[in-house]
């Protein structure tokens, strides 16, 4: 007997394959008089931030660490310790529903220079408002100003 819904509709469920993803990214900002600029990469639809998969027998600082220098050829940069937030979403690939979950740290970046990968139309480094501007995820934009809020204690502490 098929289920039926609140309306009494009969409903017939498919059972679908769930693939799970694990990424790992960073935020990273670059300090100039004190202030941060956040560095946003431009991909096909959206601008974010440095993000990959994490390989077999990678761990996620080692998965941030790779794709920071191959999508933006960042070599020096230190973690901010305490900030770790975690997103979660499905979408679909070829007819295949995939459930992603990604972990965001924080990372200071001695440099201003980067070199973008084929993966990535522009970057830009920006100042919290205007990176809001351009980012069109919410989710992103949320997370871009927890990062800003713990960056703000982060330099008020230093500055103790």
């Amino acid at each position: 007997m098929p289920e039926k819904n609140k309306t009494g509709t009969a409903v017939r469920q498919i059972k679908m394959p769930l693939r799970h993803e694990r990424s790992a990214g960073a935020i990273i900002f670059h300090l100039k008089d004190s202030e941060p600029y956040y560095l946003l990469l431009k991909y096909p639809n959206y601008w974010g931030f440095v993000k990959g998969l994490i390989e077999k027998n990678e761990n996620e600082m080692q998965t941030i660490k790779r794709e920071t220098a191959e999508e933006a050829g960042i070599y020096n940069f230190q973690f901010l310790d305490g900030f770790k937030e975690t997103q979660k979403w499905f979408y679909r690939f070829n007819g295949e529903l995939i459930r992603k979950e990604a972990v965001f740290y924080l990372a200071n970046a001695e440099s201003w220079d980067i070199k973008i990968s084929h993966e990535h139309e522009d970057f830009k480094w920006c100042k919290l408002d205007e990176a809001l501007s351009l980012m069109k995820i919410k989710s992103n934009q949320l997370l871009l100003k927890k990062a800003d809020e713990f960056v703000q204690k982060w330099l008020n502490r230093r500055d103790e």
